[in-house]
């Protein structure tokens, strides 16, 4: 059910979901957290898909938080106001949405905007699927949010807002480009936990230069294993996006995880034949849901995004940009 309440305000919107609890039958016990997404005019849906098909494993109450503020108001025809939209039952998974149009002025505090429709003692997680503050764990909303997501890969510039990121990181944030490096850091952990045990003396790490992933894979790799990482960053027309590969260099031969065509993966290494290994990229539903299931901070996100990364980066055997 999709219920529309134009040029409305939070108190109104917030009478309607009691309303529609109490006609309809939609109730909010068993909801675990509060979820807010913000994003732009137009960007809504994608986020809110994605919000749907976690809620299935999280039911939880999605704020979505959708702002134009570059017109304010002038040329909408709209002025200072407010939109919202109800959904509820099978237009909202398992979770209820709001969504909050916000346009000139109303759009000037995003904490106002939400404050009266949080759940009552449950967490809440913000989440920017693509723009986002420079420092977002001091932003309007970040300020009282329990966790803190951003995806850098949304950004016209992965490789300078992953540095951002670094830059202004507090416990809570957490990035999908970090999110989407789960498989690939399970993958080479299970290598590594297999004889001959033999230490690890270089590593090469290969990604798209629009993939922040291969970036911190190299700075995981590095901070956890303390040798040499060489990392190349190709431009798109020179292969496929996100990680391309990891070379893990031992005494007795290269340990190869290379992943040439989408989703899949071949794992080469010393006296074993060859494995394909299904290695997709992670899609947002996956990411969310995966950040969903722990609320307290990632402290292994924090030292490889706050120590890892300028470890790497300042490191002199750190391998060139081929086209960032």
């Amino acid at each position: 059910m999709i219920v529309d309440l134009p040029d409305t305000t939070t108190s109104k919107i917030s009478k309607s979901l009691v309303k529609i609890r109490e006609e309809g039958g939609a109730v909010a016990l068993g909801r675990v957290l509060t979820l807010v997404i913000v994003t732009s005019l137009g960007e809504e849906e994608d986020a809110i898909e994605a919000a749907n098909d976690a809620s299935r494993e999280h039911p939880m109450r999605v704020i979505v938080v959708s702002t134009d503020t570059a017109n304010d108001g002038m040329n909408t025809g709209r002025g200072a106001r407010l939109d919202a939209q109800i959904r509820v039952g099978g237009d909202a998974g398992a979770s209820e949405v709001v969504v909050l149009r916000a346009y000139g002025a109303a759009a000037s505090d995003q904490e106002g905007l939400v404050t009266g429709l949080l759940l009552s003692d449950a967490p809440v997680v913000v989440w920017w699927p693509g723009a986002a503050p420079d420092d977002v764990s001091t932003s309007d909303l970040g300020r009282i949010a329990t966790r803190r997501i951003t995806d850098s890969s949304n950004q016209p510039n992965p490789y300078e807002a992953l540095l951002r990121r670094a830059e202004s990181y507090a416990p809570g944030d957490t990035d999908f480009a970090w999110t989407r490096l789960t498989l690939w850091r399970a993958q080479l952990a299970a290598v590594l936990d297999q004889p001959p045990y033999e230490p690890v003396t270089a590593i090469e790490v290969s990604g798209a230069s629009d993939s922040p992933s291969t970036l911190l894979l190299a700075a995981w790799l590095r901070h956890q294993l303390q040798v040499p990482v060489k990392y190349g960053l190709l431009s798109r027309s020179n292969g496929s996006s996100g990680i391309h590969g990891v070379i893990l260099t031992r005494e007795s031969g290269d340990i190869e995880l290379v992943r040439d065509v989408p989703n899949v993966a071949r794992l080469s290494q010393p006296n074993q034949p060859t494995h394909d290994l299904s290695l997709p990229r992670r899609n947002l539903r996956d990411c969310l849901a995966e950040e969903l299931r722990r609320l307290d901070p990632d402290d292994l996100y924090g030292e490889v995004i706050s120590q890892g990364l300028s470890e790497l980066l300042e490191s002199k055997d750190a391998g060139v940009r081929d086209a960032v």
